[in-house]
């Protein structure tokens, strides 16, 4: 369970680093299978295995060289049992249900993401609800768990603190060439808005919860270190199914508009009335 001084921070800043939640033996089983799905030697498979840097993506300004290279893999649960049941961690559905205000929480969907070395693209500044356009309210929390220490060094996460309280700025997110955010029309910000980023470093098999409105991205991973972290965006049980755009789950969505978005493909993973998963 997270303190009142820990829920307090998270409402504040929009991010808070937890417990180192996974063993030595937990993350080496995890990067086993993660080795497996990414060699497409499982056999069923995720939602997406690609490198992002090969596709049209979401983001604004991905356009990278040739030579760099992020793999992501969407809903890896679908393809690993050992995924499923880390999505479903006690201590991290409990804490957070606490930040989402909730006692049910579903999968929307997980998402690894692998900057190998040297040659490591960035993850440009962005909000991950704004790319979610099939779901309502923007209430999603999410839990990045390390597999590799993420560090300044190796291309970590970078937060701006309070801006999951600004409203949808994705349109205006924008890179300096140093990897600063900025927003494109500043005078739309609230008068208090402060655009400043703080590394978010998490060590292996430590996890970190954010916001779905927190800014945030990660620049190149240069050295010779992998940064490896499998993430699992968590639905409140009133999330519904709104769509308003395209996204990848959406083909997997089985309900009406404006319905709770429930289904095998959205599994429920912790209910403080029933036995988790």
């Amino acid at each position: 369970m997270l303190s009142q001084a820990q829920l307090d921070e998270f409402e504040k800043n929009g991010f808070l680093k937890g417990d180192v939640v996974l063993g030595d033996d937990e993350v080496e089983a995890l990067r086993e299978e993660l080795d497996k799905v990414m060699n497409g030697e499982t056999v069923a498979r995720p939602v997406l295995n690609r490198n992002m840097l090969e596709s049209d993506s979401p983001y604004d300004n991905m356009k990278m060289i040739a030579s760099e290279r992020v793999v992501q893999i969407v809903n890896i649960w679908m393809a690993s049992d050992r995924f499923l049941k880390h999505a479903a961690h006690p201590q991290i559905c409990e804490e957070v249900a606490q930040l989402s205000h909730t006692n049910s929480l579903r999968i929307w969907h997980d998402q690894i993401q692998y900057k190998p070395p040297v040659t490591g693209g960035p993850t440009a500044w962005h909000q991950d609800h704004p790319l979610w356009p099939i779901i309502q309210p923007a209430d999603l929390v999410s839990a990045w768990v390390a597999l590799d220490d993420a560090v300044i060094e190796n291309g970590c996460m970078w937060m701006v603190p309070g801006s999951h309280k600004w409203g949808n700025h994705q349109r205006y997110l924008s890179s300096t060439k140093d990897f600063k955010p900025f927003h494109k029309q500043p005078e739309m910000l609230p008068n208090n808005a402060v655009v400043e980023a703080v590394p978010f470093e998490i060590k292996k098999g430590q996890v970190g919860y954010h916001h779905c409105l927190t800014w945030h991205g990660s620049p190149h991973n240069r050295s010779e270190m992998k940064r490896r972290a499998i993430a699992v965006h968590y639905m409140p049980g009133h999330t519904r199914y709104e769509p308003v755009g395209e996204h990848v789950m959406l083909s997997y969505v089985n309900v009406k508009p404006g319905e709770l978005l429930v289904g095998d493909h959205f599994p429920e993973v912790f209910n403080k009335a029933k036995v988790q998963i």
